[in-house]
């Protein structure tokens, strides 16, 4: 689950870390009243922040700085409401709702101020957390990485032990940090793996992370995403934190129905059971030449009813031209499927694509039964290589 930048210096400030707060605002009148909370001087400057779950808001007019009350409502009306399009949104962007208004960190010169990257998260390959920092802060980490990658330092963690002090000081050591400024990037970078654990997150971003003019360190920004897994049993609280309008619709609606799902930007809707199934399943797409729309896993407990509604989700996506289902009958039985593949016709009147249906396993011969006497226009297939490249051959007649 991602949390928008607020709610995640929330979280971090609860758990004692140094943020730069901010006051929230979904109208220009909220935002006037933000600024006034946050300088009751009236006099600024304020910066306005776009809350949505992407990075590079800044380059794309997500980030703007006000230096009067009459500026902040003017920029509050822009905002609130218009779609921004970043590299992280794509080319569809997302709609801001709501904006953070806080004080301007650099307000009345950048100076004597130092900005850094530092990020928390997994690294699959080595099966390890990694902390990542760089001394070039405030831009995006993808540019320094491609460009400058000697600016980027890495250190994996033990599970063990979590980050150890001596890490924290070699990393703040890397960072150029000295004096006072070097102790409190040391207890900052051992509270945030702190928070990284506690939170069970899968990423904790703080882009900059900033050492001030006396030498203290806050997180200016914060990016945070909690394992899903977790949500349900270790941090049921945060579950009202989810911000739907973030998040796509499909995806919304599989969780509810206690599918996994993830759409994808290709044209072969998938339904599989089994997520090593699902993966090697996109694989094998892939190698005869097509491109799968989604991650779909309904699950080895699933019912008929839990089929039909996959089935239902994955023809509400527009770039799905040709459906694959792949299941191998174990706990949940092929006749269940074939079943709710029937019901799926029932609710929604026609199928508008292909359909290539592979069902092995248990009760395999009674699915397939099924399904030769309901008539319905479906391609069957045995081997998954065989449904593959039926597949692809169904996908050059839709696209001939």
């Amino acid at each position: 689950m991602k949390l928008h930048e607020y709610q995640a210096k929330d979280l971090l400030e609860q758990l004692g870390l140094p943020v730069a707060g901010g006051k929230v605002a979904t109208t220009p009148e909220e935002a006037v009243a933000a600024a006034k909370a946050i300088d009751p001087t009236g006099k600024g400057p304020w910066v306005l922040k776009a809350q949505v779950h992407a990075g590079g808001r800044g380059k794309a007019g997500g980030v703007k700085l006000a230096k009067s009350l009459d500026e902040v409502r003017t920029l509050a009306s822009q905002m609130i409401g218009m779609k921004l399009v970043t590299p992280q949104t794509g080319p569809q962007g997302k709609v801001v709702h709501k904006i953070l208004v806080t004080g301007d960190a650099f307000y009345p010169g950048p100076s004597p101020i130092r900005e850094f990257y530092i990020s928390l998260t997994l690294d699959r390959a080595v099966g390890r957390d990694v902390l990542i920092a760089s001394a070039e802060g405030g831009v995006e980490i993808e540019e320094v990485a491609a460009t400058r990658p000697e600016a980027i330092h890495k250190l994996h963690i033990n599970p063990l032990t979590g980050l150890m002090p001596y890490q924290a000081r070699q990393i703040a050591y890397a960072l150029g940090l000295t004096g006072e400024a070097f102790k409190n990037a040391v207890t900052f970078l051992l509270q945030l793996y702190k928070a990284y654990d506690a939170l069970d997150a899968s990423l904790l971003e703080i882009n900059p992370m900033l050492k001030t003019s006396d030498d203290k360190i806050i997180a200016l920004d914060a990016k945070l995403e909690i394992e899903d897994n977790a949500l349900p049993i270790r941090h049921k609280e945060l579950e009202s934190w989810r911000d739907i309008q973030e998040e796509d619709p499909l995806e919304t609606e599989a969780r509810e129905a206690g599918l996994s799902y993830v759409k994808l930007d290709g044209n072969v809707g998938c339904m599989v059971n089994g997520a090593g199934l699902a993966m090697a399943t996109m694989d094998i797409i892939k190698l005869a030449g097509g491109w799968p729309a989604n991650f779909l896993d309904v699950g080895g407990g699933a019912n008929v009813e839990r089929i039909a509604k996959a089935f239902q989700i994955l023809l509400k996506d527009p770039g799905v031209k040709v459906i694959l289902i792949n299941i191998f009958g174990g706990i949940v039985q092929c006749d269940r499927v074939a079943n709710g593949i029937l019901q799926a016709y029932k609710l929604i009147g026609h199928i508008p694509v292909p359909m290539v249906v592979r069902l092995q396993g248990t009760n395999a011969d009674i699915a397939a039964q099924i399904l030769r006497e309901s008539g319905l226009p479906i391609i069957p297939a045995v081997e998954l290589w065989e449904a593959a490249q039926k597949v692809q051959e169904a996908l050059r007649q839709v696209t001939a």
